[in-house]
């Protein structure tokens, strides 16, 4: 909810300064699991947070800025249906996470990461991202899981794919899932050389004759391991739907 409440932001500003878009010029929300680190990655093409955001908004339990935005918006005419109102908060990743990891990008600021265990509310670092802009605008959030094989259970694609469609109802962003799936595709290949007892039988051809012979293609099936980017909520929002065609 928190990337949807980003992208809304962002949406929002570029009405007013298309600059501020162009940064990254997309609306979405990414999603990838790694089971050689045992980890989970968010990331969003939202409107991203400054130093002081990320003292502010994450140094505070269950505070993820929206409040205050819709507060600025009170007087205007703009969408406000910023579902993270209703959340529980950024917080509640530490239900599954031993670390959280954050990196984001504000078109106003640097890079930053910050970094929490959880223990305590206070407790968190941010150090400007010696890599640089790497993210163009947004914010990526890392989720280092705690052991135990009901939280791993999360890092399958399968499970994720559920949760996202159960959960993104009202989520208007494409949500983007990290997918690695098997295909098949069909080769091209080499024939085997010709015998040399065959090759024995040609010479006692007369050499006047020309003989021509058909190549025959051989083929076979093989089986490839493929990862790419998986578009979940295909669905279009409930309230963008036609209720006479539901019933």
């Amino acid at each position: 909810s928190n990337a949807s409440d980003a992208l809304d932001k962002i949406r929002h500003l570029a009405l007013t300064n298309r600059e501020a878009f162009d940064t990254k010029p997309e609306y979405k929300i990414y999603i990838k699991s790694d089971d050689i680190t045992n980890t989970i990655t968010i990331r969003d093409t939202g409107v991203g947070m400054t130093k002081n955001d990320l003292i502010n908004s994450l140094g505070t339990i269950a505070k993820s800025g929206t409040k205050e935005f819709i507060e600025q918006l009170a007087e205007g005419t703009s969408d406000n249906n910023l579902i993270g109102q209703f959340g529980v908060g950024f917080y509640s990743a530490f239900l599954v996470a031993e670390t959280v990891t954050v990196t984001t990008k504000h078109n106003e600021d640097e890079q930053y990461i910050w970094s929490s265990d959880g223990s305590a509310e206070s407790s968190f670092t941010i150090v400007k991202d010696p890599r640089g802009n790497t993210l163009g605008r947004g914010t990526e959030i890392i989720l280092h899981l705690k052991e135990g094989d009901d939280i791993v259970g999360y890092l399958k694609t399968e499970t994720l794919e559920k949760l996202i469609r159960k959960y993104s109802e009202f989520v208007h962003f494409d949500i983007m899932l990290w997918e690695t799936h098997n295909v098949t595709r069909t080769i091209e290949v080499e024939p085997e050389e010709k015998k040399d007892e065959e090759t024995t039988n040609d010479e006692t051809n007369d050499e006047n004759v020309e003989v021509t012979e058909e190549k025959k293609v051989e083929t076979k099936e093989i089986s490839e391991e493929v990862s790419e980017w998986k578009l979940i909520n295909n669905e279009a929002p409930i309230w963008t739907k036609n209720p006479k065609k539901s019933i």
